[in-house]
């Protein structure tokens, strides 16, 4: 069955925003440290940012810090990221994850993934 869906990726110029959305099953999401990744063509996949299971704790690469914010609704199992100034090299299939360590930044720290949403930024 589907664990992570996520939503709210499209088409947007440059320096607008967009907020993607995952919604995830609850028994693979309460308490655990969720994650976004995107893979850009011919690119690896790369942690964009990482929050705790309570929300307090977050984690940005240095290429988002300021622009994106991650965030959690326990009550509706989902995590957001809300991205602000986009930039073309934003462009990428953007998934969201499930940490099988506390804040865990490497992927290969994922278990639970999510199908991917497009994120396009045109210049």
């Amino acid at each position: 069955q589907v664990q992570l869906v996520e939503s709210g990726g499209g088409l947007v110029q440059a320096g607008g925003s967009l907020r993607l959305s995952c919604a995830a099953s609850r028994r693979i999401f309460n308490g655990y440290t969720m994650g976004w990744f995107r893979q850009a063509p011919g690119k690896e996949r790369e942690t964009v940012a990482v929050i705790n299971g309570d929300g307090g704790s977050t984690w940005y690469a240095d290429s988002v810090k300021g622009r994106f914010t991650i965030s959690r609704d326990n009550a509706q199992s989902t995590v957001s990221l809300q991205m602000n100034s986009l930039k073309p090299e934003d462009t990428a299939v953007y998934y969201c994850a499930r940490a099988r360590h506390y804040m865990a930044v490497l992927r290969t720290s994922y278990d639970y993934w999510g199908q991917g949403t497009q994120v396009t930024v045109s210049s």
